[in-house]
């Protein structure tokens, strides 16, 4: 098994999980996504078939268009979501314990280019 397949199964499993999330325990989704998303439940139940259907799509073994497209998808995703990572990072600080940090919340913002890179990598797209 090369590294692109191994990583791909790895953030494939990765989406999904966070689909599971996404779905069965909308509200911390809900409390983070920024003031100025309308219809937050509802953003956040589509965020969550969106990821599970990237990660169906990416983990798929017979169209490598569909994978393909699945990559972009999960990529724009990553993208469109940093708005909530911001404003999750912005709420915990503001908090008098801090939340859950800067030792969470600088990897996981230094991470999300490199889950757009590795969702176009893994998927084909790019090499």
């Amino acid at each position: 098994m090369t590294a692109r397949i191994a990583l791909r199964w790895l953030l494939g499993v990765l989406y999904l999980v966070a689909a599971y999330f996404h779905l069965a325990s909308p509200a911390p989704f809900i409390q983070v996504t920024p003031d100025w998303v309308p219809m937050k439940p509802a953003v956040i139940l589509w965020t969550g078939i969106a990821e599970g259907a990237g990660a169906i799509g990416l983990l798929q073994l017979w169209w490598p268009r569909l994978r393909r497209a699945a990559a972009i998808g999960l990529a724009l995703y990553a993208v469109c979501v940093f708005p909530a990572n911001i404003n999750h990072f912005a709420l915990d600080m503001a908090r008098t314990d801090g939340g859950l940090g800067l030792a969470y919340h600088l990897p996981r913002m230094a991470l999300q280019p490199v889950l757009v890179w590795l969702a176009l990598w893994t998927g084909g797209v790019i090499d």
